[in-house]
């Protein structure tokens, strides 16, 4: 691959990490508004848990962190991740059973004034789901999470530590708070970094891309779980489109797209679901300024049950219909479901 295609994928990568991102948000505040604290627990809960189970063991080895003692390991894997993401997190290690991580600001989690939106009860369900099921699927019983600080409450963001104790812990013992106590002073020479050898920069964008949209993958199908298909595809979907309008034009810029006709609309998403690893032809123009595209091989679906595909590909399109929807030239864009496939037509408004 020759230069210029490179920082072009780059581009278009950090574009679909930003947008993605901003989805996460969006979705978030539009659940917390419409569905009420309570729901947004238990929703949060469900991504993390089903977050934890896809990646948490599975990627001990690639970032370097098999054979460590436990407490080490998990701080160490929180830190690792999530600089995957762009998110900062600070660690220190007190001893082979107690490691701490300091999530700095601005949380990427709750990014911009999304952080006055959401409710505690958010916080919880992500403690719960993810930091309190280390010890489990590590099959160590001893292993717990304490935290000392969380965001919404106002304090200094979120921060604690793994500590593996000396006897067994209850399911309820797994995650306790301790609001008196404090991190170490951080100490730069204790912050693990990526096996250098593995994570290329190529690679990192890649990966970062990934990290927003996997938000996406799994928020979607648990929101279906939650409050059910019909409600959640709606509210996703409507978040999805406000996204795609609020930020086309940022996107755009980004990646030199024209706010032009419905051919450079087509070329717009065609650049877009290329960066995301999908597939998509041309399907043959009905004539004049109007353009069809078939779009396969998904990527927003890799790793999703099967009775989910539909509830996300519907609500995961509105992004692209609301950044279609923002341009100058206003436009009819529809697009047609089907197992395999989506079908687009991009025309003339009329």
């Amino acid at each position: 691959t020759d230069v210029p295609d490179m920082i072009e994928q780059h581009r278009v990568n950090q574009a679909l990490a930003e947008l993605h991102h901003a989805y996460f948000l969006g979705l978030q505040l539009m659940v917390t508004r419409e569905c009420g604290n309570e729901v947004v627990g238990d929703w949060t809960f469900r991504i993390f848990r089903q977050q934890h189970e896809q990646f948490f063991l599975a990627s001990f080895e690639k970032l370097g962190l098999a054979g460590l003692p436990h407490a080490v390991a998990c701080a160490r894997y929180h830190v690792l991740s999530n600089s995957i993401g762009g998110v900062p997190v600070e660690y220190a290690e007190e001893s082979n059973t107690k490691a701490w991580v300091r999530f700095r600001y601005p949380r990427w989690m709750f990014a911009g004034p999304t952080l006055c939106g959401v409710p505690r009860e958010s916080s919880l369900g992500f403690l719960r789901g993810w930091y309190a099921h280390n010890g489990v699927s590590l099959n160590n019983p001893r292993l717990g999470f304490v935290c000392v600080s969380e965001d919404m409450t106002g304090e200094f963001g979120f921060c604690g530590y793994f500590q593996e104790y000396d006897h067994t812990l209850s399911d309820e013992q797994r995650l306790r708070f301790a609001r008196d106590e404090r991190p170490p002073p951080f100490d730069p020479s204790q912050q693990p970094t990526l096996p250098s050898a593995q994570w290329d920069e190529a690679r990192l964008a890649k990966a970062n891309r990934n990290y927003a949209v996997t938000y996406i993958r799994n928020a979607v199908p648990r929101l279906v779980e939650v409050i059910g298909s019909d409600a959640a595809c709606d509210i996703a979907a409507r978040a999805a489109r406000l996204i795609g309008l609020q930020y086309f034009s940022q996107i755009a810029s980004q990646v030199g797209a024209a706010d032009g006709d419905c051919n450079d609309a087509a070329a717009f998403l065609k650049a877009m679901f290329a960066g995301m690893g999908d597939e998509v032809t041309d399907s043959g123009a009905q004539g004049g300024d109007d353009v069809a595209l078939t779009h396969s091989r998904l990527n927003v679906t890799n790793g999703v049950e099967e009775v989910h595909h539909a509830a996300l590909v519907s609500a995961w399109c509105e992004l692209w219909v609301g950044a279609l929807r923002a341009q100058q030239q206003l436009k009819d864009i529809t697009y047609e479901l089907h197992p395999d496939r989506v079908e687009w037509r991009i025309r003339p408004a009329r």
